[in-house]
């Protein structure tokens, strides 16, 4: 019984993915500790989602003139690690899936170019065969002349 080739890439990818989780985590920690992630990393974005997030409540809800009130520096720290995990998952998710895609694509490219030279040398083969019979037709075609140019013995 033969198996195919093992797909080495496919469980990179699955290993990447998977680790990605608790190094997302780590990074969310290291975050909430440093003084620079907190403020210019974390606090920014999670500001702005929080106001969009309230925003669109808001309008579901009805009102339209709304002031939205800034999340204090603990929950938005918290949320802004919470994103900048999530983004890093993603963005490793998305990056596995352009590798996939890439390999896929090779691999699609490299299959083509293989037939392309199947039929090339098949195109290159019924050539030589063409020429081969005419080349054996015209042969024939001079057998048949000569033949019919010799005389015919008279039976008496």
């Amino acid at each position: 019984m033969v198996v195919g080739a093992f797909p080495i890439a496919k469980l990179l990818y699955l290993g990447v993915r998977q680790m990605s989780k608790p190094v997302a985590n780590r990074i969310k920690a290291g975050a909430r500790r440093s003084e620079f992630f907190k403020t210019y990393i974390c606090l920014p974005p999670a500001q702005i989602y929080h106001w969009v997030e309230m925003r669109t409540k808001m309008r579901i809800m009805g009102f339209r003139g709304s002031t939205i009130k800034p999340l204090n520096e603990d929950a938005a720290a918290e949320l802004g690690a919470e994103l900048l995990g999530e983004a890093i998952i993603f963005l490793i998710g998305g990056g596995c899936m352009v590798l996939e895609y890439s390999r896929q694509a090779a691999n699609s490219r490299r299959k083509e170019e293989e037939l392309n030279e199947t039929v090339i040398s098949l195109q290159t083969q019924i050539a030589e065969l063409t020429l081969t019979t005419e080349t054996l037709d015209a042969q024939l075609r001079e057998v048949n002349r000569q033949l019919v140019s010799f005389p015919v013995p008279n039976k008496k």
